[in-house]
């Protein structure tokens, strides 16, 4: 935190990478129309639902592999009540799986279940191990099966123990062999061994996963189809909104003139796309990208800038949320907070009648985060070394997931109702818990 008096012409960071890379891009021409994809989209959509009518000829290993596949192809999306009902059968037992499945196809089972929110005990897999309790050794020739029980270990609970050994088994063999095997397993191991896949980016996964899909012996031609061409809607829905946002962006930064805070309109757009896939969330992903774009400005501001004084006018006049308060603001900080205001004006005029209730949450949120800066340069600008508990506290509120956790809420669909508002209002132990491995990740990486 800056001691000596704010100003706004500083530059401290390098100009953006992209530029207007994203405004001016022209994707290349596709010989097919957009009309004859969507077409064809939904002729190969009805011909995967019709695989979920025949799953009583499926077998479990089948019934996995096509879940599994959907899901890594970014196609699951439309499929969300035909895999619930398959997993929930298999979870009963309708469906009941071989005791002598490969290890491949039961940490599957185990890490689909897992995340649709079906509990499935570490029991499973027992028979894998020897009679003193080892894995067996035969395992460690098996890449598959060690890459699909690494990730599923990944599901697990508070108290599980049993995973974390599994985990260091199979990180063990499986950086031992990535060197001696082809693609696609290696890039997929290699790929886990960075980030595992039940926490990888879906959307990045797919971008991956589509090519290496067409390699596997036995893959489904429908199911490739059908990614390559919802991939490719998708991916062209975002790029026109992409150039949207851009848009938005450079105006917004050039007039508020904040040019100690880094430009990167890409990267706050990032956010979006990764909280909001497919190709019908264009609203959200620009509602909500702008709202971190907002709070990015504020934690620049009071992280890196303003003097002590600032930061208490600037957080007076976020609490007050009034056009009147802006004479209270250093003149560098008024265009900011005006924009930031009109901004929330926007959102309440693009959403739904049904829907404008959201913004106050919204609102509030902000207030706090603002709160939460404050404190954190009042600590500063006293010299205050906080307890490591203390410190932790306030950072993971501070650290912006649970006013974005609101903002998630109100640029999405039907889908968030008063009563999820009201329960991310306060936020509740995930929340603050996601929170405090965010902080936590990020100050360690910075560290």
């Amino acid at each position: 935190m800056e001691t000596t008096t704010a100003g706004a012409g500083d530059t401290a960071f390098e100009p953006s990478l992209w530029d207007d890379f994203f405004v001016s891009y022209t994707p290349p021409c596709s010989q097919m129309s957009e009309e004859w994809m969507r077409e064809r989209a939904e002729e190969l959509r009805m011909e995967v639902r019709r695989m979920f009518e025949a799953v009583n000829g499926m077998s479990v290993a089948d019934l996995m592999v096509l879940v599994d596949a959907l899901q890594r192809l970014g196609i699951d999306n439309h499929y969300q009540k035909e895999i619930y009902t398959t997993l929930s059968r298999v979870h009963t037992g309708e469906l009941e799986i071989l005791r002598s499945e490969e290890l491949h196809i039961v940490a599957l089972r185990f890490r689909l279940l897992r995340q649709h929110g079906f509990f499935v005990s570490t029991d499973v897999f027992d028979e894998f191990r020897d009679g003193t309790g080892n894995f067996n050794t035969c395992l460690t020739r098996d890449p598959k099966g060690l890459l699909s029980l690494y990730n599923a270990a990944y599901l697990a609970v508070p108290g599980e123990d049993v995973l974390d050994g599994v985990i260091a088994f199979t990180r063990t063999h499986l950086e031992a062999m990535k060197g001696n095997l082809t693609s696609p397993i290696a890039d997929q191991i290699c790929r886990a061994l960075d980030i595992p896949l039940p926490r990888y980016m879906p959307q990045l996964e797919t971008m991956h996963f589509i090519t290496e899909y067409e390699q596997e012996d036995g893959h489904n031609a429908t199911l490739l189809e059908l990614a390559r061409l919802d991939y490719c809607l998708t991916r062209s829905a975002q790029l026109k909104e992409l150039r949207t946002f851009c848009l938005w962006w450079k105006d917004f930064y050039k007039n508020v003139n904040l040019t100690y805070s880094l430009d990167r309109g890409v990267e706050m757009y990032f956010w979006g796309f990764g909280v909001f896939p497919g190709e019908g969330n264009s609203r959200a992903r620009i509602i909500f990208s702008k709202i971190v774009a907002l709070i990015s400005l504020m934690d620049d501001t009071f992280d890196t800038h303003a003097t002590f004084e600032d930061c208490k006018n600037l957080d007076e006049a976020i609490q007050r949320w009034d056009e009147s308060a802006t004479s209270i603001l250093p003149e560098y900080l008024r265009m900011y907070y005006t924009k930031m205001l009109s901004c929330f004006n926007e959102f309440e005029d693009i959403l739904e009648p049904k829907e404008k209730y959201r913004v106050p949450y919204v609102q509030k949120a902000v207030m706090l985060q603002s709160k939460y800066y404050l404190e954190e340069a009042k600590w500063c600008n006293e010299k205050y070394m906080p307890t490591f508990k203390d410190q932790i506290e306030l950072s993971s509120l501070s650290s912006t997931i649970p006013v974005l956790t609101l903002a998630a809420l109100m640029a999405a669909g039907n889908e968030a109702t008063k009563e999820a508002l009201e329960w991310a209002s306060v936020v509740p132990d995930m929340v603050h818990a996601c929170g405090e491995i965010g902080r936590l990740l990020n100050d360690i990486s910075a560290f």
